[in-house]
């Protein structure tokens, strides 16, 4: 089906594809998920749909779409780009009240996944011609408030956007589809029956594979190796450093008495209940690896080096001095503000965002203008939602849990628009809990690609035995 004549630009050939299951969905009274790689235009692909149901007469109600907040801006901008003739109305503010008279009256409604609960009874008075859930993830817990809600929304059609419908576990993927095909994968309990317990505990490739197919007609997944073969390479190195002296012997003491501790928790308690000291003891591990100031102990304090710190500053001046563009990524905020010392002591420029940034336009622009060399991001804040193709260069100072969350961190400089080949850097200390947790990664993704990709093998999910290795001593 061609576009809509109104639709501003021209499609690349998978995302008219992506318009076509679109259509096809819709005139079968079917949902699904759009699972394309961060970068390759689900938004857009998504806007050309509107587009093309606003000009055959059939949005005759307002679609909604439900995103996090800070896509609400891009939302709005992207309808504005490449389908003006949309009338797009936004909740969101603290003077919204006033707009929920004005729903009826507009072709396009944005919200947000924290205000759809809150605004439930003026949403749920409307029938809507189409409900969005953009980052489909946001809605992986099935008893959060927002997923109850959005499975109460009255729309004729639905449709999740997300690069990553499975993150963690198999009832992230239920969760979602349970809103937008009811009953596809029966209830919770059935489908851990028949599907979680055999796939995550034994890893049955038969139950995988029936999975596989009983979800395939309802999910659109493209890479960017499949269909974007215009993007240049992306090269991924990981550095590693040897933790010495107090350093190595904060981390060995820490280690130790947090080993005790989940051993202790396991023993009394088991894992399922377990996971408020584990994630505690993993985080305080992987604070003294980034830099010991980030423990609060008076232990700590008294430490200096900071092996991964050192490291990270005798590269990055050697990276901008080749003309190389920079996005630094952290999850620790306090590590971010670590790092801005010490590139103020080196006189290098940045920009800088986080959670408490009011102004994420300004840093944008003016790194993507090319005012400054690096851009310091913390991953929760700005690992999706954002186009920073002038970087050539991505840097992970500390690895987290899920792959899919540090790949949409690279994303924001691999993808659409991107001229020059990408280099990755992973910066981690050696022996330690990091490297560690770079092999559960990769076990975290063989569990996504063994639902969404059908040959692909399935990993285990975390067990104790895993973290008995997580917590073994350092070497030597």
């Amino acid at each position: 089906m061609p576009p809509a004549a109104a639709l501003a630009g021209t499609l690349r050939p998978y995302q008219q594809a992506g318009l076509n299951w679109m259509q096809f969905l819709r005139a079968h009274g079917l949902a699904g998920i759009l699972a394309d790689d961060m970068g390759l235009g689900k938004t857009v692909q998504t806007i050309a749909h509107l587009a093309t149901e606003k000009e055959a007469g059939r949005l005759q109600q307002p679609a909604l779409v439900v995103a996090p907040t800070s896509l609400v801006h891009n939302w709005i901008a992207e309808c504005a780009r490449f389908a003006p003739s949309l009338a797009v109305l936004k909740l969101h503010g603290h003077k919204r009240a006033a707009e929920f008279e004005r729903i009826g009256a507009h072709d396009v409604v944005v919200t947000t996944y924290p205000l759809l609960p809150r605004d439930a009874e003026q949403l749920l008075k409307h029938e809507f011609h189409l409900a969005v859930f953009d980052e489909a993830q946001n809605l992986k817990n099935a008893k959060s408030r927002a997923a109850e809600t959005a499975l109460q929304l009255r729309a004729r059609h639905r449709l999740a956007l997300t690069g990553t419908p499975l993150e963690n576990n198999l009832g992230e993927l239920w969760s979602q589809f349970n809103i937008l095909l009811p009953g596809l994968l029966g209830d919770a309990r059935r489908f851990a029956r028949l599907y979680r317990t055999p796939i995550e505990k034994h890893g049955d490739n038969e139950r995988r594979a029936h999975l596989a197919r009983r979800v395939k007609p309802f999910i659109l997944r493209r890479t960017k190796e499949q269909v974007a073969r215009e993007l240049p390479p992306k090269t991924e190195i990981e550095r590693a450093v040897d933790l010495a002296g107090a350093q190595r012997d904060l981390y060995e003491t820490i280690r130790s008495a947090m080993d005790r501790r989940v051993r202790e928790a396991l023993a009394a308690q088991g894992l399922a209940r377990s996971h408020i000291v584990v994630l505690d003891a993993l985080l305080k591990l992987r604070q003294v690896c980034c830099d010991p100031r980030l423990v609060k102990t008076p232990a700590a304090a008294k430490v200096k080096e900071s092996a991964k710190l050192e490291l990270l500053t005798s590269l990055l001046p050697e990276l901008i001095a080749e003309g190389r563009r920079v996005l630094l990524f952290s999850q620790f905020t306090s590590m971010l503000a670590l790092i801005e010392a010490e590139l103020s002591a080196r006189r290098i420029d940045y920009v800088k965002l986080t959670g408490e940034t009011r102004d994420r336009k300004t840093p944008v622009e003016r790194f993507q203008r090319g005012a400054v060399p690096l851009f310091l991001i913390s991953l929760k804040a700005g690992g999706t939602g954002l186009n920073l193709t002038a970087a050539d260069t991505v840097i992970h100072y500390d690895p987290w849990w899920n792959p899919a969350v540090e790949q949409q961190a690279t994303d924001r400089a691999h993808r659409i628009g991107q001229d020059k080949p990408v280099f990755v850097y992973r910066l981690l200390a050696a022996g330690t809990v990091e490297e560690r947790m770079r092999a559960l990664q990769k076990r975290k993704a063989d569990l996504a690609r063994g639902v969404l990709d059908e040959d692909a093998a399935l990993a285990k999910v975390l067990t104790a035995e895993d973290l008995q290795v997580l917590f073994e001593p350092l070497a030597g």
